[in-house]
């Protein structure tokens, strides 16, 4: 094979599978498809986030599919200081921001008019109920009650189990804000969920935060605390 042939993609056939870094720089290069391999490896854990910052299914998928384009877009920005999946989640989690202040700024209540099917299922059917599906909407609606920066900061931290140094990387503040952050966004959580101490049939404790956003889509893992 001659250096052309080795370099001619990063998903040719015989070669080890390329770095994140080396699908940014291929896809920045015009290769077709390292931009769409990329999406590939990390498209459910962006999901995961989009949809526990947000909250909404809908809006969730527009702000990923917002996010990707951007990432698209301006890949040549990309200057390898962070992570490629830390610079993926950045703009994740900032394209959800953007979605959540604009539609509080400008809330709109639908109005069905009879003729409308915006109410059908337009993606995969969510993963049976917990058992204990009560207390995991509670903790679900808390978790959507904090403000959007308290919100982010515990998605990232106690739900998808990254660091504070990673979150506060991929949110662009420092390590004492996410953690500042965190802190109060437990701490209104607990007064929320105070009364749920003590109240499980079953000996339980309430679910934690990796619990507090319902079920995943199919095919998304949690990731382990670190």
């Amino acid at each position: 094979m001659t250096s052309r042939d080795a370099s001619a993609g990063p998903l040719g056939a015989g070669q080890s599978a390329p770095s994140d870094a080396d699908l940014i720089r291929a896809h920045v290069g015009g290769d077709p498809e390292a931009f769409a391999e990329l999406v590939r490896r990390h498209r459910d854990r962006l999901w995961a986030v989009a949809l526990r910052t947000i909250g909404d299914r809908e809006e969730a998928a527009d702000a990923v599919q917002d996010a990707l384009l951007n990432a698209h877009r301006n890949a040549a920005k990309f200057r390898g200081e962070a992570a490629v999946t830390t610079w993926l989640h950045r703009i994740v989690v900032n394209a959800c921001l953007d979605r959540m202040r604009r539609r509080q700024a400008h809330p709109t209540v639908p109005l069905p008019d009879g003729n409308r099917d915006d109410d059908r299922p337009t993606g995969p059917e969510p993963a049976a109920p917990a058992p204990d599906q009560d207390t995991v909407l509670v903790v679900r609606d808390a978790l959507a009650a904090l403000p959007f920066e308290q919100r982010a900061a515990i998605v990232l931290v106690d739900v998808q189990g990254y660091g504070v140094a990673e979150a506060a990387e991929m949110l662009g503040v420092a390590e004492g804000t996410i953690k500042s952050r965190c802190a109060r966004g437990r701490a209104r959580m607990a007064m929320t969920l105070g009364y749920l101490r003590g109240n499980r049939s079953d000996g339980g404790t309430v679910p934690s935060g990796s619990d507090a956003a319902g079920p995943l889509p199919t095919g998304v893992e949690r990731r382990e605390p670190r």
